[in-house]
């Protein structure tokens, strides 16, 4: 029988001191505490702030280049990559494939716990090439107690073959050792309860890569100002977020700005350069294409061409 390995000197391990007496409080003093031990989410990434920002950086480069972002994790760290993933589609209207979650056990691991299925390197090694990974892409290795095999796998895969890889774990790395390009430590100490990483480790990891995809998708201009101006109107409620940010930004009434939204073809974007140019859709998407769908750079390059 193979032996176990010892994890209790993971600081995600390790007795929280101050959660000693957690079965004895009140639910009041439950509360008090989880909210004083939540802000160590901040901290931990305000003490990672230049290898986030070289993160996105990076990222938004290779997207820029036809590559593809892919979260890899397993458990509580996969879901929340592939939470982030299923995310983008209709926040910033891209392909499905653009940004990709991958989880340990696959689709079923989501909402069934299969946390035995992250033990083998080999399979995270698979996913890899099943995807056919190349160093066009990037690649972000998620896994709070650092030791998860089929993230390292994955990791040592995609380095080999060219793709940049970026590493998420809650645990020093003298603790434990990766070969990435960026490695990035989110130390928010000892869970409340203790090795339960759904916990800071889950709000600090979710909290970062809310930061990655939307600094990305920033850059890659899916954002103007600080509206949302790639989304997707697939329901009602984006229906009415589209027509209130036209609405925002133009001097339109929301009938008006409901028969632009269709004549777009519910392209928020494209609706905006429309109004501001007077030009027609073909004309508006060859600026847009021509700026790799930047709104605010294809609206100067129109301007200074009429000047």
């Amino acid at each position: 029988m193979k032996k176990l390995e010892e994890r209790g000197y993971l600081l995600t391990e390790q007795v929280n001191p101050q959660s000693q007496n957690l079965d004895q409080l009140t639910s009041l003093e439950l509360v008090d505490l989880f909210n004083r031990e939540d802000e160590e989410t901040i901290r931990a990434i305000a003490a990672v702030r230049t290898q986030l920002a070289q993160a996105i950086d990076r990222t938004a480069k290779a997207l820029k280049q036809g590559g593809r972002l892919f979260y890899v994790g397993a458990g509580t760290s996969g879901r929340l990559g592939v939470l982030d993933a299923a995310e983008c589609p209709p926040t910033f209207c891209t392909p499905p494939e653009l940004v990709q979650g991958v989880i340990a056990g696959g689709a079923g691991a989501l909402i069934r716990s299969s946390e035995n299925l992250e033990d083998r390197e080999e399979d995270g090694s698979d996913a890899i090439a099943h995807r056919q990974v190349t160093e066009l892409d990037v690649v972000v290795g998620i896994t709070a107690g650092g030791t998860t095999p089929y993230v390292r796998g994955a990791l040592q895969a995609a380095r080999q073959r060219g793709a940049t890889t970026i590493l998420l774990a809650c645990v020093p790395a003298e603790q434990v050792s990766y070969e990435v390009d960026l490695d990035i430590r989110l130390l928010v100490g000892p869970e409340i309860l203790a090795g339960s990483t759904r916990l800071k480790a889950g709000t600090v990891t979710k909290m970062v890569l809310n930061i990655l995809s939307t600094g990305v998708m920033v850059q890659l201009g899916k954002v103007y100002g600080n509206r949302m101006v790639d989304v997707a109107v697939t329901n009602k409620k984006l229906h009415d977020r589209a027509l209130r940010i036209l609405q925002d930004l133009t001097d339109l009434s929301r009938d008006e700005a409901g028969f632009l939204l269709e004549r777009s073809g519910r392209r928020v974007k494209l609706a905006l350069l429309m109004h501001w140019t007077g030009e027609d859709v073909p004309v508006c998407d060859r600026l847009l294409s021509q700026q790799q769908g930047n709104l605010r750079q294809a609206l100067l390059s129109y301007q200074n061409s009429s000047e």
